[in-house]
């Protein structure tokens, strides 16, 4: 935790050897250097890094804090010994289930699946902790999917009513979620119900109080003071659940606060409101008295009006994983927006400190999802085939979250109409989620609306041909700093990409000189929304070029 008290001189010198530090030993290398540019942005962060107004701290985004490597755990199982057959035409999903469930009953492990092609006619579920399911890469390993989850599990009744599907945005056919989650999920599903996917239950009465927080704290503080600590443990992941007032002033403070977040009208916006109390999961690495260090830095500051506690939740999937396979599922022409029958890829929900890395999906509606998921990494992902309606989506409180080294494919047949393509998609008071390093050849990166703040986009290459989603009934497409950092846009095409006349207190920095298009919005707040523009017009001659990579560089 040597983070917490990183003196001023010791952050500014990793920063400049962060940003600066590019390789000068070649012609082209020292040629880079020269032309690099560090916009007064940075500098300012490096004096500020927890509690900078425009820019929020990422540098322990992602599994483990944003570890290179991900735990190795012992092979435990191979599918084959299970009844798995590579043959392309064997229903393999029992078997491959019952080699994941095999691990879970020895405390977790790797379950190995071959080189080939193994159909599965059902989902796959991980539901214990400590559970990798491997493949031997995702050019060698295929799991062929022929149902969706309609079929699989039946009609998942949204709260829109009427025909609408909520596996537009939610479930896997890999499918990664503690069996507490999966067995109230499905109860409300095949009832045709709305459930909450979140870690305290649709009416959030799957928790209770651990302590309340005994003293007022900032944003960006790595310790608070609590009542009663005796039931909490180092290693412990707790949820700190804030609940809004009266007057609004926690939604208010996520836009960044002033005259603007105060004249607008949250009382109607009802979908918005559903998502508060607000609950950010985090581990606690230290208990010493009534003062209590945490594995990440507050998001947001601590108030006694918002009734600041730590509490209990759905027990976490913790230390589990997906890595070197394809999942493709069987070709079907896109459906019409929210229509979705669930041809979807890889889900991870309620899960803490798990990963996929080296995963391809294929002709899916939707292709990684995060749904109330915290400190996960998504490495070496693609989203491949015949078009997608949410290519990537994190929703339902998300947070924490790093989405590195990934790609969107072109679609590979024409959009059928009546369909839609967003693209990196963040929703549902999520926050400080990164994607960097990233393809994209099509899609945007998508606000759907519910107030999402503090989440970074960096490095990334965008043919920006989507379109943002979101009801009005979820307020503000953008909370407080938001930053898109070093963004190549291919098409030229502003919508979403540039922020300065969008988003309160967020950062644009280092994007090449963009127009608008067809969706033109306005922005939620009135007056001066405290936003930066930097370095338009110039990319990747931007230093640091990666803010996540940087700020991972600052911390350490």
């Amino acid at each position: 935790m040597g983070n917490a008290h990183l003196t001023r001189r010791a952050l500014l010198g990793g920063a400049t050897a962060a940003a600066l530090g590019a390789a000068t030993a070649t012609a082209t290398g020292t040629a880079r250097a020269a032309a690099a540019e560090v916009p007064p942005l940075w500098h300012e962060f490096t004096r500020a890094p927890f509690t900078h107004p425009q820019i929020p701290f990422v540098g322990r985004a992602g599994c483990r804090g944003g570890a290179r490597r991900f735990p190795r755990r012992r092979v435990v199982a191979d599918v084959r010994d299970f009844g798995a057959v590579p043959d392309a035409t064997t229903d393999s999903a029992p078997a491959i289930n019952r080699a994941i469930a095999a691990a879970g009953r020895a405390g977790g492990g790797t379950v190995t699946i071959p080189p080939g092609t193994f159909r599965i006619d059902g989902l796959i579920r991980i539901g214990h902790s400590n559970v990798v399911l491997r493949g031997a890469g995702s050019t060698r390993t295929k799991l062929y999917a022929t149902k969706n989850l309609t079929e699989l599990i039946g009609v998942y009744g949204s709260r829109y009513g009427g025909d609408k599907s909520s596996w537009s945005w939610a479930g896997g056919l890999i499918w990664l979620a503690p069996e507490a989650r999966w067995t109230s999920l499905v109860t409300a599903i095949r009832a045709k119900a709305w459930p909450f996917e979140g870690w305290t239950g649709n009416k959030r009465d799957e928790w209770r109080t651990l302590t309340t927080l005994a003293a007022p704290a900032r944003r960006g503080a790595w310790t608070v003071t609590v009542t009663d600590p005796s039931a909490l443990r180092p290693g412990t992941l707790v949820l700190l659940r804030l609940a809004d007032d009266t007057g609004h002033t926690l939604l208010e403070h996520m836009c960044g606060g002033g005259p603007g977040p105060e004249a607008y009208t949250w009382d109607d916006k009802t979908k918005l409101t559903s998502y508060v109390p607000y609950e950010w999961p985090v581990r606690i690495t230290r208990v010493h008295g009534h003062r209590v260090t945490l594995e990440r830095p507050l998001p947001l500051d601590i108030r006694p009006q918002w009734d600041p506690r730590l509490t209990t939740h759905v027990p976490e999937l913790t230390g589990s994983g997906v890595e070197g396979l394809t999942l493709e599922a069987a070709e079907t022409p896109q459906q019409p927006h929210l229509l979705d029958k669930g041809h979807n890829g890889v889900v991870l929900q309620c899960a803490y400190d798990c990963w996929a890395h080296d995963v391809t999906v294929r002709h899916v509606d939707n292709g990684f999802g995060l749904v109330a998921a915290s400190a996960c990494t998504l490495r070496h992902t693609r989203v491949a085939g015949r078009g997608s309606h949410h290519p990537y989506f994190c929703r339902e409180g998300s947070h924490d979250n790093l989405i590195e080294d990934f790609t969107v494919e072109a679609r590979t047949t024409p959009a059928p109409s009546g369909t839609q393509l967003h693209g990196i998609n963040v929703e549902g008071l999520s926050s400080h989620n990164v994607w960097s390093r990233g393809d994209m050849r099509m899609g945007t990166f998508d606000s759907h609306r519910g107030l999402p703040f503090a989440n970074v986009r960096t490095d990334i290459t965008v043919h920006n041909n989507g379109r943002h989603g979101g009801d009005a009934s979820a307020g503000p497409l953008f909370g407080a700093r938001f930053t898109h950092w070093n963004v190549r846009v291919t098409n030229g095409r502003a919508g979403m990409i540039r922020l300065d006349g969008l988003a309160p207190y967020s950062a644009t920095v280092g994007i090449n000189e963009v127009r608008e298009f067809d969706q033109i919005d306005v922005p939620d707040f009135a007056g001066d929304l405290h936003s930066r523009l930097e370095l338009y017009g110039t990319t990747d001659a931007v230093r640091p070029r990666n803010l996540y990579d940087a700020q991972r560089a600052l911390a350490r």
